[in-house]
């Protein structure tokens, strides 16, 4: 009788009031607990960001299989489930069990912990609507707030929230509903309500955990607000708690704090004096990251590098689970070994940057970008630097030559004899010491024979090629006869003097220089060319100015090709004028009184000029152009295309005058002109969107056209074409056929049929019938217009089918075709 959930009695209602509280709902409340100690433990605060006030990370994917939630949730929920349905006592439209409304209010924390947020709602708004009289309906509502605000609707928590701190609530709640309203209005990147709302919850609360989190959370918005002192003082809040807040907190504090001193140019030693206080504490050995890295900006504002690289390393090596934090520092050294001049280094650090990126954020692109660009800064760093020894040792006199390179010999020989050395002891430490038999099962003592010991072994070898040389095992083996040559013994010691004879020798260098005043030329307009590139690049891609303009002087220096030697004046001068200096004007007046007919000149006398649609401008001639490229005029685009990219060399225009002068190349030369042509500006102009587009062309187009194979299957397609070749100069003999042509059509009524002249080589064109549905039909049109007295066409002439004349123009290989066409046709005529 007692069980009953339906009689309103004192028994039942406190039967299962007491079963509820301290069986049901005891239960549930500890696996809650445990649920909600594993998210705080997984959860990994970023202090590079603002902190959530609540420490729980959100899913992004949707769970279906409710298996792989947190057990400790789900066991929360079915408690509070199992209390509703089994000790619920609804009599009369009211709850006689005082212990339901925290059973659904355990309900709704579970469901919020598991993400599921719409149910949580429901949950909170029941004992809102039902348990109006409730003691636990101010913690209610807090939680629906929390709620809303991970459901994204800030604005109705904030309303909500007002409601409820004006009520009779514990500081405890009111801290609380504070500290979620704080969180709202960061949401809602409104820092100031922000930081009001945090400094109340913060002074409200007693727990610590809290006072630091909240304290720290005040420093960032301030910090992100650019209000230094008040950042200060937030962090001095949380430092102030010591060991009664995590640690975490505290040396985060420190850290934001020296940050925000290196901001107000604080450079006296006290802060490095506070650093090595706190790298030398124990406790602080998981933060000595952090650290470290404020070492090395310390020393990066004082232009100090060789320490700054110091302890950006050190940094690197005591960081862990921190990927932003090795961002940052493989960033700054990255960028130590580019103002270097070290670009094969900086590239290095600059991926291991990206590694440690978010892929999908703007900072990875940055970055990518940066590093695409170092890429070409190393090939033409790598040229220029290769060159100039090149030259440099060309230049000097033949004595000197000798010497350089004897210095060299004598260097390589020195760290070779190191090395030999060290090895050699080595090898003896561990014949000392016994190490290293083969045997295991030896005792010691016989560890000490000479072949049981192979490192003993491997230096005997050694020595013995040192002093005889490669010997086969036979006898007499001491005779000069038997020596074994270098190249003919695989198994001859790395480190043997005969593999490295050549490296040993004079000759071995001073036959390697060019002699030819061609082939130093070709070196000196390589080396001309990368320093032009360099310019640009530093000047473009990097702005630095300086370096770009020590490049451009280089060139100009060497005695450039003449279509480098205008473009780097003209870009000499944007950078002086970027700079401000003086020598803008003088590049300025030297290209108006040398180069007074050049585009640059009338740009540089009148800049405010717009060259008007009058057929003058960059833009007008491109189109032009193009349009003699669509009316198939490719030898007038390839020699005009020429002469636009002398003449706007160092323009953006210009890329576009050498993409169309390829395209011009491949309609009249075939694949392989056009391949070279793309190579040369996807080589040559690497940067530009039309460098990386002929790229792209080569790796992704050409693969799919080299094919240069024809299908001789006449049923392969229903689409063919009646060829009849002319003389490129023929052009009466085009114009009598093709009256004959338009004759038959209409005579015939082949109203589907139509005809096109095509360029196929400089000295050819071809008249093109095209839409026949089979090779018969092609054929037969053919003989129609040899045989019949209207027309007696007896021109030469193929057919052909669509997809074969495509490859045939582009690969320009007719008589491959008429070759195949003849062999598997061969009762047809010509």
């Amino acid at each position: 009788m007692a069980c009953s959930t339906k009689k309103d009695a004192f028994v039942n209602r406190n039967f299962h009031a007491l079963n509820t509280k301290f069986n049901v709902l005891y239960n549930g409340k500890v696996a809650l607990e445990k649920g909600q100690q594993e998210l705080i433990n997984s959860y990994v605060d970023n202090y590079w960001e603002v902190l959530p006030v609540e420490r729980m990370e959100i899913r992004d994917e949707i769970i279906i299989d409710t298996a792989l939630l947190n057990p400790n949730f789900r066991r929360a929920e079915e408690k509070a489930t199992k209390a509703v349905q089994k000790h619920g006592m609804n009599i009369g439209g009211q709850e006689r069990n005082p212990q339901i409304d925290e059973a659904y209010l355990l309900l709704g924390k579970a469901r919020y912990y598991d993400q599921r947020f719409v149910p949580a709602l429901e949950a909170f708004n029941y004992i809102l609507r039902k348990y109006t009289d409730s003691d636990i309906i101010v913690e209610a509502a807090i939680w629906r707030e929390k709620t809303n605000i991970r459901m994204e609707n800030e604005e109705v928590a904030i309303t909500n929230l007002k409601k409820v701190l004006p009520l009779d609530i514990s500081p405890q709640q009111y801290a609380d509903a504070s500290a979620m309203m704080g969180q709202a209005y960061i949401n809602l990147k409104q820092p100031d309500s922000a930081i009001y709302r945090l400094k109340l919850a913060a002074n409200t609360t007693k727990n610590n955990e809290e006072k630091g989190r909240y304290n720290y959370i005040i420093g960032q918005l301030y910090n992100n607000k650019e209000v230094i002192d008040s950042a200060n003082m937030a962090f001095d809040k949380v430092i102030a708690l010591k060991r009664r807040t995590p640690r975490v907190y505290m040396m985060n504090a420190y850290v934001e704090k020296i940050k925000n001193e290196y901001k107000r140019g604080e450079e006296d030693s006290t802060l490095l004096v506070l650093l090595d206080k706190l790298e030398k504490n124990r406790e602080n050995r998981p933060y000595l990251g952090k650290l470290y890295r404020l070492n090395a900006m310390y020393y990066l504002q004082n232009e100090q590098f060789d320490y700054a690289q110091y302890y950006l390393n050190q940094s690197l090596k005591h960081t862990e689970n921190d990927p932003y934090l090795s961002a940052l520092n493989y960033e700054n050294l990255a960028t130590m070994y580019f103002d270097n001049a070290l670009y094969q280094e900086a590239g290095a650090y600059y991926d291991s940057t990206l590694t440690n990126v978010d892929p999908n954020s703007k900072k990875f692109r940055a970055l990518t970008r940066k590093r695409e660009n170092l890429e070409s800064v190393i090939k033409y760093e790598n040229i220029a630097h290769r060159n100039d020894s090149i030259l440099y040792v060309i230049s000097l006199p033949d004595d000197q030559k000798t010497a350089y390179y004897q210095r060299y010999i004598d260097s390589i020989k020195l760290v070779e004899e190191e090395r030999l050395e060290k090895e050699k002891i080595a090898l003896l430490k561990q014949n000392s010491q016994g190490n290293g038999s083969l045997f295991d099962n030896k005792n010691s003592a016989s560890v000490d024979f000479y072949f049981y010991n192979p490192t003993s072994v491997q230096y005997g070898i050694q020595e013995f090629r040192k002093v005889w040389g490669s010997r086969a095992l036979e006898d007499n083996w001491r005779w000069d006869s038997n020596t074994t040559s270098a190249q003919g013994n695989a198994i001859i010691a790395e480190e043997g003097p005969a593999e490295n004879a050549n490296y040993y020798s004079l000759d071995f260098y001073l036959d390697q220089l060019p002699k030819e005043a061609k082939a130093i030329d070709s070196i000196q307009a390589e080396n001309n060319f990368a320093y032009y590139q360099l310019g640009l690049i530093y000047k473009e891609k990097f702005q630095e100015y300086k370096l770009a303009a020590d490049k451009l002087e280089k060139v100009l220096k060497n005695e450039p090709e003449e279509r480098l030697i205008l473009p780097s004046k003209y870009n000499l001068y944007k950078i002086y004028e970027q700079l401000g200096s003086p020598l803008a004007e003088q590049y300025k007046l030297d290209i108006i009184s040398n180069h007074s007919s050049s585009r640059y000149a009338e740009i540089l006398k009148n800049p405010q000029a717009q060259l008007a649609d009058d057929g003058s401008s960059p833009e007008a001639v491109y189109a032009a152009l193009y349009k003699g490229f669509e009316n198939q005029q490719y030898q007038k685009v390839i020699s005009q295309c020429n002469e636009y990219i002398s003449r706007y060399n160092g323009e953006d225009i210009m890329m576009k005058f050498e993409m169309l002068k390829a395209s011009a190349n491949a309609r009249l030369y075939g694949f392989e002109k056009y391949k070279k042509s793309l190579n040369d500006i996807a080589l040559n102009y690497p940067n530009s969107e039309e460098g990386q587009k002929a790229q792209q062309i080569i790796n992704e187009t050409l693969p799919a056209i080299a094919d240069s194979t024809f299908n001789m299957d006449a049923n392969a397609s229903n689409n063919w074409k009646v060829i009849y070749p002319f003389s490129e100069k023929d052009t009466a003999g085009v114009n009598t056929l093709t009256k004959t042509i338009d004759k038959s059509l209409k005579d015939l009524k082949y109203d589907h049929i139509t005809h096109s002249e095509d360029v196929y080589s400089p000295e050819s064109i071809f008249l093109v019938i095209h839409g026949f549905d089979s090779q018969l039909h092609a054929e037969g049109y053919a003989e129609l217009l040899n045989i019949n007295k209207d027309y007696l066409v007896d021109n030469e002439k193929f057919v052909i089918s669509s997809s074969n004349y495509k490859t045939l123009q582009i690969h320009k290989n007719l008589d491959a075709y008429l070759t195949e066409f003849k062999n598997n046709n061969p009762n047809l005529n010509n």
